[in-house]
């Protein structure tokens, strides 16, 4: 009789994908460091593809080391005043926050905002 020993089926662990994110003008400050190479969630928790509005929200959740998001997030939103670049281009040519980021993206945060 043949050996009939079970492997266990694991659930595959979630899909991810690669991306970079670096914060200039001031947003380091919150973040800890200036690059950041993460593997994020490929799919928010509602299954659709991941945004730059979910990454908004996961960096807030996971990497920013200061309690004031409003520097960053203002009504759930980039606070006015913050540049966002997708891979060297303005996100409003990406479409902002529904943008559906990609393995190997870069995304740019710099603060325009200064005080004095």
């Amino acid at each position: 009789m043949a050996d009939s020993t079970e492997v266990p089926i694991r659930e595959s662990e979630t899909p991810t994908i690669s991306i970079t994110v670096d914060f200039y003008g001031g947003l380091d400050t919150l973040f800890g460091k200036g690059q950041h190479k993460l593997a994020i969630p490929a799919a928010d928790k509602s299954g659709s593809p991941s945004t730059i509005g979910f990454l908004v929200t996961h960096l807030c959740e996971t990497k920013m080391n200061d309690p004031r998001t409003d520097l960053f997030v203002l009504d759930g939103h980039i606070r006015p005043g913050i540049l966002v670049l997708i891979n060297e281009a303005d996100w409003e040519l990406e479409g902002e926050e529904a943008y559906e980021i990609q393995s190997g993206d870069n995304v740019v945060f710099v603060s325009t905002l200064h005080g004095g």
